[in-house]
């Protein structure tokens, strides 16, 4: 078996063994009496449809992006291969998004003890930066392309725009629940559970975006040539 299906088998078994301990297969309904009350009383309560549904989602982006890493690492042993010139604005935006992470994580803070002029805040600085970001990806995509850097010129140019591509797509479908989610808190009287869930949510798969984010660029920059040699070892 590879490498790439015992890992398709960790992330499928991290995701029921989550799904179990949240008490996803539980069927109150079919308990009666003392017990169902008892359970109701001392049990944790059952992760919402929008954990679950954003829990199943990661495993599916977080299963795509180790199959495009696993292409990057295994197509790179080619004698063809080069990479090209990493744009300096790149750094920028991984700083651009690291902070759109933390003033997401801020935001939940806020959330959790119902700051609801602290949680707008957040959530506008979290968008701002991370649509600066997304802004800062064009221009690398364009300034590779003003230097001739074409996908069709070579695999590692292509795989530049196809890694970062993916991720902008990613990042954009954020940005929209995340605009969403500003426009309940703004309409909202008071921060309730609900918003907190949904500002929790938001936070948790820009942390996710950020943390693909950070492998990546350490692929494109270099700094994970020694793992990709291990995985191209393996995967041989």
């Amino acid at each position: 078996m590879s490498v790439m299906g015992l890992f398709f088998i960790f992330i499928a078994t991290v995701a029921i063994m989550w799904l179990v301990r949240q008490g996803v297969l539980e069927s109150p309904w079919l308990e009666e009496g003392e017990v169902a009350h008892y359970r109701r009383a001392g049990g944790a309560e059952p992760p919402t449809a929008g954990r679950v549904g954003l829990a199943v989602f990661l495993a599916v982006a977080g299963c795509l992006f180790s199959l495009l890493a696993a292409a990057f690492f295994m197509r790179g042993d080619a004698p063809d291969w080069q990479m090209p010139p990493i744009p300096g604005v790149l750094w920028v935006n991984t700083f651009l998004l690291a902070a759109s992470s933390v003033a997401l994580q801020v935001a939940v803070f806020a959330a959790r003890r119902a700051n609801a002029e602290r949680v707008k805040t957040a959530l506008l600085i979290g968008a701002v930066t991370a649509a600066l970001f997304l802004i800062g990806q064009i221009w690398a995509w364009r300034e590779l392309l003003e230097l001739r850097f074409f996908a069709s010129s070579n695999a590692a140019n292509a795989f530049f725009y196809l890694l970062t591509g993916v991720h902008a797509l990613h990042l954009i479908g954020g940005l929209v629940a995340l605009a969403r989610t500003t426009d309940k808190v703004r309409g909202a009287e008071r921060v309730t559970k609900a918003l907190t869930t949904r500002v929790e949510l938001c936070a948790i798969y820009w942390h996710f975006l950020l943390f693909v984010w950070l492998l990546m660029f350490a692929m494109l920059i270099g700094w994970a040539d020694g793992f990709g040699a291990i995985c191209r070892r393996l995967l041989s």
